[in-house]
């Protein structure tokens, strides 16, 4: 089995290439707006990692998730190129809503006039 540490090194490795690979290789015009890839958790066996994505307009969002879902086999068949693994783990793409919600509260605190020291 892995150790912690690596696979840790292993997520954060696998979370840099899937953003190249999905800022530089996917020709989707569903892929826009501001988004990041929030976290990579690949698991022990190194056979599936869970990709958290953060998309800030919430209107592209749901879109966003499904083509990176549709893409999965091209997207997994080019992390294999560039990470040196001895499997390439299923990607599975989640929706990170953490930094949209925060937006929100923000705006909305900024229109009564309040700001988050204040609370």
């Amino acid at each position: 089995m892995a150790s912690y540490e690596r696979i840790n090194r292993i997520s954060e490795e696998v979370r840099r290439e899937l953003d190249r690979i999905i800022r530089e290789e996917l020709n989707d015009p569903r892929i826009a707006g501001t988004w990041s890839i929030v976290r990579c958790e690949v698991t022990r066996d190194l056979r599936y990692c869970k990709v958290r994505i953060s998309v800030l307009e919430e209107e592209l969002r749901a879109d966003m998730v499904t083509a990176l879902k549709k893409a999965a086999g091209f997207i997994r068949r080019e992390l294999g190129r560039g990470v040196d693994l001895r499997y390439t783990p299923e990607l599975i793409f989640e929706e990170d809503t953490n930094f949209a919600y925060a937006d929100r509260i923000s705006r909305i605190l900024k229109e009564e006039g309040l700001h988050a020291q204040d609370l």
